[in-house]
């Protein structure tokens, strides 16, 4: 890979699995989604996780990081959009448990436009709403990248592909896996109820976590 300005490309590798595997609020929206809703909102889902992977990806390219360093108000209000959303989606799971503990009734089959994109645009909003993400790219690429490299854009481009491939692998896991667990929680109302209970906390969990982040 030196031939496209790559170098240590196994340690990368590795540390990408590390990164992917590490449980955060994309992976959790997945896996919440497919378990909740099947196999295809689920990779509506994850498609939105890509998308926004890849733009935080290409922004870090550009140098956004710098900017994000030198503003730090810009990054003081994104970090506290991207709470306010993370809040957002996990007061929405927490209503929805209670909600479902309380309705017996089943869900009706009939979906609407709007829920046939909503796993889309709420993970692509998911993604987008971490400035953090943005530093850690560039942190994180700017270490594989050789700088002696005349084209350090096709050097970011086949690292963020590596990621994206690794990333999909690991979310087609969860979304299979959320999938076969969809049937076997639908019949056990109050341990899907505790279960996205769960979930919405670990969200509100997040937020807090971002609403605290520092640069440094």
């Amino acid at each position: 890979m030196t031939s496209v300005g790559v170098v240590d490309l196994w340690t990368y590798v590795l540390g990408v699995l590390f990164v992917v595997l590490l449980p955060g609020p994309n992976s959790l929206f997945v896996l919440a989604t497919a378990a909740q809703r099947g196999v295809v909102p689920g990779y509506r889902a994850a498609c939105g996780v890509f998308l926004g992977d890849a733009v935080l990806m290409l922004l870090s390219a550009l140098g956004i990081a710098s900017l994000l360093k030198a503003e730090p108000m810009l990054f003081v209000g994104l970090k506290y959009l991207g709470a306010a959303y993370l809040f957002y989606l996990g007061i929405g799971m927490l209503r929805g448990a209670w909600h479902n503990l309380r309705n017996p009734q089943p869900e009706t089959a009939s979906v609407t436009r709007d829920d046939i994109h909503q796993p889309f645009r709420k993970a692509l909003l998911l993604s987008l709403s971490n400035p953090k993400a943005i530093l850690f790219f560039i942190s994180f690429f700017i270490q594989f990248v050789d700088p002696a490299y005349a084209h350090t854009g096709l050097s970011f481009l086949v690292l963020g592909s590596i990621l994206e491939v690794v990333s999909a692998l690991y979310l087609s896991f969860l979304i299979f896996t959320g999938a076969r667990l969809a049937e076997w929680f639908r019949r056990r109302r109050r341990l899907t109820a505790g279960a996205t209970t769960g979930v919405g906390a670990l969200f509100v969990g997040f937020g807090v976590k971002l609403a605290t982040a520092t640069l440094s």
